[in-house]
């Protein structure tokens, strides 16, 4: 019984052995192989990176290392100074080098088809036919009236105006550029799906859009710089045809 358990202990102390023999042949086969090749320092990702990630928070998640010249990344980058104020724009995976390509500002990663939200506002969408949306040419960037129906009593009023169009969805896309658009007007037929168009609103303008959308129906107008918006007032069977539209 004490023969095997000194044989245990001793093949035991030989595996522990032979392990750091080991590491210390790896260490010094890494430290031959770099003998006399000219080295670089990197930032090598050592955990995984989501997109849109701030470069501030890359310290934890990002390390320092030396690999020979020619496995250096064109466009490496060595210093996190160097992406200051940017996010990254992919997924980084462990084990890759740091490249400035995969860095650009927050405002670069806007998609195709929107338009930035501007600070302290908020987004509310509306599903609506193309009547009820300029015919369907709405476009992220314009900015449009809101109007308001209900159906008891009957009214209708503008509740906001110039607000911000981000996003439509469901719209036709042109062909080539704002040249090929072709709109009802031109001799082409008018959409027939719903659209989803995207507001920017404050929270107050964002009761009012919601409210009309729930209990009544929505229009918008397109509504650009220098429309008139005077002269509005909330329109019932009493007032609609005495009022001045000229």
């Amino acid at each position: 019984m004490r023969r095997r358990l000194l044989a245990a202990v001793a093949a035991l102390v030989l595996a522990l052995v032979g392990t750091v023999v080991l590491v210390a042949y790896v260490r010094g086969a890494d430290a031959r192989a770099l003998a006399g090749v000219r080295t670089v320092d990197v930032l090598v990702v050592q955990q995984p990176v989501p997109a849109g990630t701030p470069v501030t928070e890359l310290a934890g998640l990002v390390g320092a290392e030396q690999v020979p010249a020619k496995a250096a990344v064109e466009g490496r980058v060595t210093d996190l100074e160097e992406l200051a104020g940017q996010v990254a724009t992919v997924d980084l995976r462990p084990g890759e080098q740091l490249l400035a390509a995969r860095f650009a500002g927050p405002d670069d990663l806007q998609a195709p088809g929107t338009v930035a939200v501007p600070a302290g506002a908020q987004e509310v969408s509306v599903l609506l036919e193309p009547q009820r949306a300029v015919g369907g040419r709405l476009t992220a960037g314009d900015t449009v009236g809101v109007f308001v129906s209900l159906p008891e009593p009957p009214s209708t009023h503008v509740v906001l105006h110039r607000v911000l169009v981000t996003q439509v969805q469901g719209a036709p896309a042109p062909a080539g550029g704002t040249e090929d658009v072709e709109t009802a007007s031109a001799g082409s037929a008018a959409p027939s799906a719903s659209l989803m168009v995207t507001l920017a609103v404050t929270a107050e303008q964002a009761e009012g859009v919601v409210f009309g959308a729930e209990h009544g129906t929505l229009w918008l107008s397109l509504e650009p710089e220098g429309a008139d918006i005077d002269g509005t007032e909330v329109i019932t069977p009493d007032n609609v045809y005495g009022k001045d539209y000229s």
